[in-house]
């Protein structure tokens, strides 16, 4: 397919997208985000898709602001602009540019869900469905008319990680089957129905906080709604404890944020209408650590009993 494309991605999941439309079309160019220090010695870190784009001999644009940086693409005048977990919003003198006009990869089933954070609130808001949705893109977030979309369960053992990989693998497969049928004209778009919208905000350090004050089950979502980034944590002893993994107990008695029960994989936990069993841990200081290996290193397991996480 000799079609000029301008892909705008970013992070791990927009790989594989990028992967099945440079097989098939000709990518002239790869913007991502700038990159970033990272790490005590601040070394600089390139995206995963600027990555990608390195080794396959993409060009790669990175401004601060696409907003107002953008006359390398419209130089190039592709005939698509194709993005997928980009970053930032783009200017309407680019959504006019391209022939084929700017389609969007989004993994979320629009109207819900629209935002930068949807995989994580999918999980944390304990849906059954997630999937992925190719759009037309609009002056506004996330609000183009749809023209492909698909649903993938999400199970209980999954969380944010697993969940990014079989969703970046599902659009993938998307657009691979979607584009020849796009650039034919054969496909129908649909509007999305305002009524039904939701927004799936980028996750804030408000947000990591868990609170036992809550049912079993919310937590349970939310642990693995936030692994394995950014983490939720909680207090223990005046010190952060990051959470990483749970599951939900029977323990019924104690106050909220009590450790009630010591198991050999987990620490038991009152919650508003029962237990959750923490069954993966960082201490502040310390390194991640399943429960199991954590409680094998104390001598008097028991003395957790009666101790209270805390906001």
């Amino acid at each position: 397919m000799n079609l000029k494309v301008v892909y705008m991605g970013t992070p791990e999941f927009s790989v594989k997208p990028l992967e099945e439309i440079d097989k098939i079309c000709d990518v002239v160019m790869v913007v991502t985000q700038p990159d970033k220090l990272v790490g005590r010695k601040q070394e600089i870190k390139f995206s995963p898709v600027k990555e990608y784009a390195l080794e396959h001999g993409i060009e790669v644009f990175q401004p601060v602001k696409i907003r107002e940086d953008y006359q390398k693409i419209m130089d190039l005048k592709p005939d698509l602009i194709i993005t997928c977990a980009y970053g930032q919003i783009i200017p309407k003198e680019l959504l006019e540019l391209p022939k084929y006009k700017c389609i969007n990869i989004h993994a979320s089933l629009l109207p819900k869900y629209r935002g930068g954070a949807p995989i994580h609130h999918s999980i944390i808001n304990g849906d059954e469905y997630t999937g992925v949705t190719i759009m037309y893109m609009d002056e506004k977030m996330d609000s183009g008319d749809i023209l492909y979309q698909e649903k993938i369960k999400i199970e209980d053992s999954d969380n944010v990680g697993t969940m990014f990989k079989k969703l970046s693998v599902l659009g993938s497969k998307m657009i691979k089957e979607f584009l020849p049928r796009f650039i034919s004209g054969d496909f129908e778009s649909i509007k999305q129905d305002e009524s039904l919208v939701t927004y799936a905000y980028n996750i804030s350090k408000e947000d990591e906080l868990i609170s036992f004050n809550d049912t079993s089950r919310n937590i349970f979502n939310k642990i693995r709604g936030l692994n394995p980034f950014p983490v939720g944590y909680t207090v223990l002893d005046s010190k952060r404890v990051k959470l990483f993994s749970s599951r939900i107990g029977n323990g019924k008695t104690g106050s909220i944020g009590e450790i009630i029960n010591i198991y050999p994989d987990g620490i038991g936990v009152k919650t508003s209408d029962g237990e959750i069993v923490i069954t993966e841990l960082q201490f502040e200081g310390k390194k991640r650590t399943s429960v199991k290996d954590y409680l094998n290193g104390i001598q008097n397991k028991n003395e957790l009993l009666g101790k209270n996480f805390t906001e």
